[in-house]
C-alpha cells in the first residue's frame, strides 16, 4: 500500500512541487496545507504515514504545527522544508521532533531519501 503524506507549505507551487516528486515515485498525497493551523487540522482528519513540513509560514509556523501533532501523535513522522539559511530554525525543528529536513529549492532524489530513510 502507498504511504500516504500530508503536505504542508505556504506556496501553492512548492505544493506541487513535490507532489509531483511524491507521485511519480508511488506515494499518495492525501492533503495539502497552506499554513501550520491547517496542517494540524488536516493530520487529525488524514492521520498519514508522514508530513512535509515548511518552516516560515503564516499563522501557524512549521515549528508550532510540529509541536502540536506531536501532541497529538508522540510517533508522527515530520519532515521540515527550510530555505537555506534557516539553520537555526532546522535545529529547532529536530528538537521538537523532526525526523529529517529537506532544503529549498528542493531535490527530487534528496526529498525521495528522506523520505523512505523516514518511513523505514
Amino acid at each position: 500500500m502507498a504511504h500516504r503524506i500530508l503536505i504542508v507549505d505556504d506556496a501553492a507551487f512548492m505544493r506541487m512541487m513535490i507532489k509531483d516528486i511524491l507521485s511519480k515515485n508511488g506515494y499518495d498525497v492525501v492533503a495539502e496545507a497552506a499554513d501550520g493551523q491547517q496542517a494540524v487540522e488536516k493530520y487529525q482528519e488524514h492521520q498519514p504515514d508522514l508530513v512535509t513540513m515548511d518552516i516560515t509560514m503564516p499563522e501557524m509556523d512549521g515549528i508550532a504545527a510540529l509541536k502540536e501533532i506531536k501532541k497529538i501523535n508522540p510517533a508522527a513522522k515530520i519532515i521540515m522544508c527550510s530555505a537555506m539559511g534557516q539553520q537555526a530554525m532546522v535545529i529547532d525543528a529536530i528538537q521538537a521532533g523532526a525526523k529529517d529536513f529537506i532544503v529549498k529549492p528542493f531535490q527530487a532524489d534528496r526529498v525521495l531519501e528522506a523520505i523512505s530513510k523516514t518511513l523505514s
